[in-house]
């Protein structure tokens, strides 16, 4: 496997302090062949943590439907394990990453992604941030980040559907079943759910 270097950061999602929320790790890629599949893999497997985000530019600008400037890039996410088709908290601190270190130099950025186009949008921090809780005390530097991701739709189904349901409950009765694409979804008496919880 050939060595190569590349720019990464680790970026803790959903919170504004070090060593809290959810950890990602960002790997900015210059070139598109630069996706090798096993390289990628084996960086996750070192980073060790649930995401590693590999970022490759598509072209630096394009417009979107309301004639905004709008920078691409492909987007593929890596367990240590795995490659998945979507991750939360990895497009966001990758969205960070782009916004803060100003490689983005749009408001809008869009991730070319195996589950489809996401879309994230820089939104300034409005008037009433208190910017004392800054180090650089500037608010035009911190910012909001919306993420716009694919809607699956959610279908009904029974529990007859998915024999092994019980067994993986451990036999607590299920009120509701709900199905996406690759997801069930159950809901159960919160009771039922505690017990589950402390086995």
């Amino acid at each position: 496997m050939v060595k190569r270097p590349v720019k990464y950061f680790v970026v803790d999602a959903f919170t504004d302090t070090a060593f809290k929320g959810n950890p990602a790790a960002v790997c900015l890629l210059e070139k598109e062949e630069e996706q090798d599949e096993k390289w990628m893999q084996a960086v996750a497997r070192e980073f060790n943590i649930s995401q590693t985000c590999f970022l490759t530019p598509i072209s630096s600008t394009q417009s979107d439907a309301n004639d905004h400037s709008v920078t691409r890039f492909h987007l593929r996410w890596f367990t240590p394990l795995i490659e998945v088709k979507l991750c939360g908290h990895g497009t966001l601190a990758s969205a960070h990453f782009l916004f803060a270190y100003r490689i983005a130099r749009t408001d809008v950025i869009e991730f070319v992604t195996l589950s489809g186009v996401l879309i994230a949008k820089r939104v300034p921090t409005g008037s009433n941030v208190d910017v004392s809780k800054f180090s650089d005390g500037d608010p035009e530097e911190h910012f909001s980040i919306e993420l716009d991701f694919p809607a699956f739709p959610v279908l009904e189904c029974e529990s007859v559907d998915i024999p092994s349901l019980p067994e993986t409950l451990n036999g607590a009765p299920v009120v509701n079943i709900s199905k996406t694409i690759e997801l069930v979804v159950t809901s159960m008496s919160s009771s039922h759910l505690e017990r589950l919880l402390q086995i």
